[in-house]
């Protein structure tokens, strides 16, 4: 005999009538009620579709629709989901509460890191408090951001799958079929839990793989502040030819100079997330390889959905707004990096012995990528690989030579004044370009002051 999936024993409600209500809510009685004048029978579909009849079963069936279809607005990311699974994900394989030597370990490291920064940088040390943090801890602090990188994207995915599912509900769920039921809000909601599932396990992958708050080369923090996942850095440690106290005070520099440096140009951050924004902002879902994607899938399975869409729907062509975005967020990602790399090692030399070697171990560390690079192209579609991290590293180094370390820095003062290609091309002629660029804008300056009557750089 089948399993009868018309009722749970114990509580009296049919299988199929909790998964109803969980899915459609408020408007499952009208639903019911319309399926049963057409001649379908719930019971019988619920019987076809393997509902489960055994009670603790199904609860969980239904938790998990309920937890998949939770209200989530006009928002493209389910954020309580990717919350939750980030933190899962983080505390994988065990993430206790750092212990009192820990942490001791990490300030200590980070305070000695803003001493001998301050022979290497006109830069002044952050103003935030530093931090040792777990995983879960660095996932609370980080999750914020990740919404600035990945809502415009998921906006674009959730128009996509509306557009090419909206015909593929099953029996039952279509809002043709089914007076009151909006198909589309549906999709929107199952999309918005695929976009919380992508993102609660790309953030928390990275919680394992980070060492700090910049390590992709974007600030994390709205405020910035410098901090270090003690369990990270003491897995990097182990097995290297250095001491641990020595990784965990390079770590620490680097971690302390990117903080300085975006703290102290406040243009910085906002620099590359609108970059980043722009960028994703113009993608493109290609809704034919998303069709085939999908097409053998149940669109109410919102786990199947995620695995089709993780293979990349994003089309391969790209526009000449996000050719140029790219081209700008790829030399920024560099001229952050390198000048990081650049000023840490010099801080670092004086003091570690091992500071050659673990740059280089870092710069191919980067350059190679690993999951904190590809959970995020999977993401928003690129990489956020600094490709030329030993070339700007170099011009930055050219740079102190020709004018010092002070003149390094003032760089950073204008995004106008930020090298281009170019420089990363050639970085001895750097200092003939900038003043002829220099001499060019002077004038400009001139030639404007005659025309409105005023002293030269009166109009600046």
């Amino acid at each position: 005999m089948s399993p009868d999936n018309s009722a749970v024993p114990g509580d009296g409600v049919p299988a199929w009538e909790q998964m109803m209500r969980a899915m459609l809510g408020d408007g499952a009685d009208d639903a019911i009620r319309e399926l049963q004048s057409r001649g379908f029978d719930p019971a019988a579909m619920a019987a076809a579709s393997g509902l489960p009849d055994d009670p603790a079963a199904l609860q969980q069936v239904v938790a998990q629709v309920q937890a998949l279809l939770s209200a989530s607005g006009d928002e493209p990311v389910n954020w309580q989901m990717a919350h939750d699974l980030a933190r899962q994900q983080a505390a994988a394989g065990g993430d206790p509460s750092l212990t009192a030597q820990q942490s001791k370990q990490v300030l200590d490291a980070l305070a000695v890191a803003e001493l001998w920064l301050d022979a290497a940088t006109e830069l002044p040390p952050s103003t935030g408090t530093p931090h040792a943090w777990s995983r879960a801890e660095w996932v609370e602090a980080t999750l914020p951001t990740w919404r600035t990188l990945t809502e415009p994207v998921a906006s674009s995915l959730s128009s996509a799958l509306v557009s090419a599912l909206g015909g593929s509900l099953p029996l039952g769920l279509d809002d043709s079929e089914v007076p009151g039921l909006d198909a589309g809000n549906l999709l929107r909601q199952l999309g918005s839990a695929v976009f919380g599932m992508q993102v609660g396990q790309a953030a928390g992958t990275l919680a394992h793989d980070v060492f700090g708050t910049t390590d992709i080369g974007l600030p994390l923090l709205d405020q910035p502040t410098p901090a270090l996942v003690a369990a990270n850095v003491d897995a990097f440690a182990e097995g290297l030819d250095a001491p641990a106290d020595e990784v965990r005070l390079f770590l620490a520099l680097r971690e302390a100079a990117a903080t300085r440096l975006f703290t102290h140009v406040p243009w910085l951050r906002s620099h590359l997330l609108s970059t980043v924004e722009t960028y994703a902002r113009g993608i493109t879902i290609d809704v034919d390889q998303l069709e085939e994607a999908v097409s053998s899938i149940d669109p109410t399975d919102a786990a199947a959905l995620q695995q089709a869409l993780s293979g990349g729907v994003f089309a391969p062509h790209t526009t000449p707004e996000q050719v140029a975005a790219l081209e700008r967020l790829e030399t920024a990602l560099a001229l952050v990096e390198g000048w990081v790399d650049e000023v840490a090692s010099n801080a670092a030399l004086p003091h570690l012995p091992h500071t050659m070697a673990l740059r280089e171990m870092i710069r191919r560390r980067r350059a190679a990528g690993g999951p904190a690079e590809q959970t995020f192209a999977n993401l928003v579609g690129l990489e956020l690989r600094p490709r030329r991290l030993r070339d700007a590293a170099a011009l930055w180094a050219q740079i102190a030579r020709d004018n010092g370390a002070a003149a390094r820095d003032a760089v950073w003062d204008h995004p106008d004044l930020l090298p281009g290609t170019e420089d990363l091309d050639d970085p001895s002629g750097y200092a003939a370009r900038r003043a002829t660029a220099v001499d060019d804008a002077a004038e400009v300056d001139r030639a404007l002051a005659e025309i409105l009557g005023e002293e030269p750089g009166e109009q600046a």
